[in-house]
């Protein structure tokens, strides 16, 4: 460890001190920090004076761990995106009843919008979308969840798989656009009935497709 990444974490006004920390802990620290910072100001009005500011460090130490801005940034994006895929994957595997699978998926949207944090706009509001490695996360991280739910679509009907990725894709664009729109209005519908209107929409129109073996959906 150098000299710089120890010695030069100064305590800034108005900030606790961050004192010696391991390179992990240390790494979290300024990733909450940029969180932060990027969530209230966007990617553009951001700056790294910013992000070390909050974090109570100095930018030497803060650029030893990450090289510019957009690094930051895109590490960021990583954790969020894994954790939304994350959270679909565990409540499609919660249950398998597929009317629970589909308010559990519905849930779990709501939830990430919802959390204080405020991360989802990195992932679905960003001011950064022209850049491509944004770009490519966002996409990603549409198609990784829209794939966790059109297997399960695909494996308990008679769909070939693009046409239950179609359907995933909407489930998945459903949940998240309805999900951001409750929380911009103030959240004034209480977020379990929000859920149940919007799982109710989505699991009315996937219930009509016929399970394996011509058995209606809603049966299952």
């Amino acid at each position: 460890m150098t000299a710089v990444q120890d010695t030069d974490e100064r305590q800034r006004p108005g900030k606790p001190s961050t004192g010696r920390l391991p390179r992990s802990a240390r790494r979290n620290q300024l990733l909450g920090a940029a969180q932060e910072v990027f969530v209230a100001q966007g990617y553009h009005a951001a700056a790294m004076d910013d992000i070390a500011e909050r974090a109570g460090v100095s930018k030497p130490v803060l650029y030893q761990h990450f090289p510019g801005k957009l690094e930051l940034y895109l590490a960021l994006l990583d954790r969020h995106c894994d954790a939304l895929v994350d959270a679909i994957r565990t409540a499609l595997e919660a249950t398998t009843d597929n009317k629970l699978r589909v308010l559990a998926t519905t849930e779990a949207y709501f939830a990430y919008v919802a959390a204080e944090s405020g991360a989802f706009r990195l992932v679905f509001e960003s001011d950064l979308t022209n850049e491509s490695a944004v770009r490519e996360r966002v996409e990603k991280v549409t198609r990784e969840t829209a794939t966790l739910v059109s297997k399960v679509i695909a494996e308990d009907t008679d769909l070939p798989e693009e046409e239950a990725m179609l359907l995933a894709v909407g489930v998945c664009g459903l949940c998240q656009i309805t999900a951001r729109f409750w929380l911009a209005q103030g959240g004034s519908i209480p977020s379990d009935e929000a859920v149940r209107l919007v799982s109710s929409l989505s699991w009315r129109g996937l219930k009509g497709f016929p399970m394996h073996g011509g058995d209606p959906a809603a049966g299952h």
